[in-house]
């Protein structure tokens, strides 16, 4: 029998990236907060931003979410002036979702506040540290990635 007190802790590596992403979890929120937005208004935010143009279905796909849910969430960008509705040119029945000037204005703050964050995080790193720490980032983000499908 376990005891209700027991603990499941991680070693090595996989407590380096835990600690990793919760830091990036904690800024993501932060700067969620500082906007007046919701986390997944801010996760819909950069994943529009990213492609410039998107379909409401689209979006729900890579947010794991329902099609309402979406509605309501594009409903409160739009409302707040960050995001836009675009006629689909060849599909009465669809639209895009693009960011508004606000919204532009928004995400460019947002990229830029990150960037200084991160930089300010890397200082102690060599040059070489840093190319060598985004390299095996991105090859690990890339191993996961195709790990869980995504």
């Amino acid at each position: 029998m376990t005891s209700a007190t027991e603990k499941h802790a991680l070693e090595g590596f996989p407590v380096a990236a835990i600690r990793f992403v919760r830091a990036l979890e904690r800024n993501r929120e932060n700067i969620a907060i500082s906007n007046g937005l919701t986390p997944s208004e801010l996760r819909a935010l950069f994943w529009i931003a990213e492609h410039a143009s998107v379909t409401p279905k689209a979006l729900a796909e890579h947010m794991e979410m329902t099609t309402g849910a979406i509605t309501a969430i594009t409903t409160r960008l739009s409302d707040r002036g960050f995001l836009q509705r675009i006629a689909h040119p060849s599909d009465r029945r669809s639209i895009f979702l693009e960011l508004t000037q606000s919204g532009h204005t928004m995400m460019r703050s947002i990229h830029s506040d990150f960037t200084r964050m991160v930089s300010e995080s890397t200082s102690s790193l060599t040059k070489e540290e840093l190319i060598a720490f985004e390299s095996a980032l991105t090859r690990v983000a890339d191993e996961v990635a195709s790990r869980t499908g995504r």
